[in-house]
């Protein structure tokens, strides 16, 4: 009796994506990165008029679209599908006031949101339950970046280009786009005022009474 030959195993990887979704996905990646060139752009902007929290805030939404495009790198690898990075043009680097700068940054994010959603489109046609989930992060991530933009643009105007220092102490005091926690390092932090680090102070001996308080004159 002749032997069955044996059986080859089909060890080629299976796309999970449609062409239609992942080159959709492809060009989110260089949205994403266009995003972040021109939020450094803008960082660049506010360093040199010398504005360092207004400028370490736009470091972070830079370093935050970074994040975001190398989430969409990993998903079109994990589906399967070939990483085609479109062009990116450059960004606007010239700004005639902190207002315009604040409001391209917020047109942008009403932007990028709808193209999410066209994504989530794209996604729910293909019946696509793995990158609806994927996507879903993004769809709760964009409310909060046109929020701060909204909140950082009204600050702005405001307070009028004569006294941009006023948001500078509102940055300073409330968090303003914090809530992402996914973008690492800040790539300019806020400055701090220099303290001198003395010797710590020596533990108080067992049984020693604490000093007495006393208020301040």
């Amino acid at each position: 009796m002749a032997k069955k030959a044996p059986r080859k195993l089909d060890l080629q990887p299976k796309r999970l994506g449609s062409d239609k979704l992942l080159k959709a996905l492809n060009a989110q990646v260089g949205n994403e990165m266009h995003a972040s060139m021109q939020y450094v752009a803008i960082a660049a902007h506010f360093d040199a008029e010398n504005l360092p929290r207004l400028a370490a805030f736009f470091y972070r939404q830079a370093d935050e679209e970074r994040v975001h495009s190398m989430k969409f790198v990993r998903h079109v690898v994990d589906l399967g599908g070939h990483l085609a990075m479109p062009a990116i043009a450059a960004p606007k680097a010239t700004f005639a006031s902190a207002a315009e700068a604040v409001a391209l940054s917020l047109k942008w994010e009403h932007t990028v949101t709808g193209q999410i959603y066209d994504l989530v489109d794209i996604a729910k046609g293909d019946r696509n339950y793995i990158s609806m989930r994927f996507l879903d992060w993004f769809v709760s991530e964009q409310l909060e970046e046109i929020n701060s933009m909204e909140t950082l643009l009204a600050i702005v105007e405001r307070a009028g280009e004569d006294n941009l220092l006023l948001v500078e102490d509102y940055i300073a005091q409330n968090a303003i786009g914090d809530g992402g926690g996914d973008a690492g390092p800040l790539l300019v932090q806020p400055p701090v005022p220099d303290q001198p680090l003395g010797p710590p102070p020596s533990p108080r001996p067992a049984g020693e009474p604490c000093a007495p308080w006393h208020a301040p004159p």
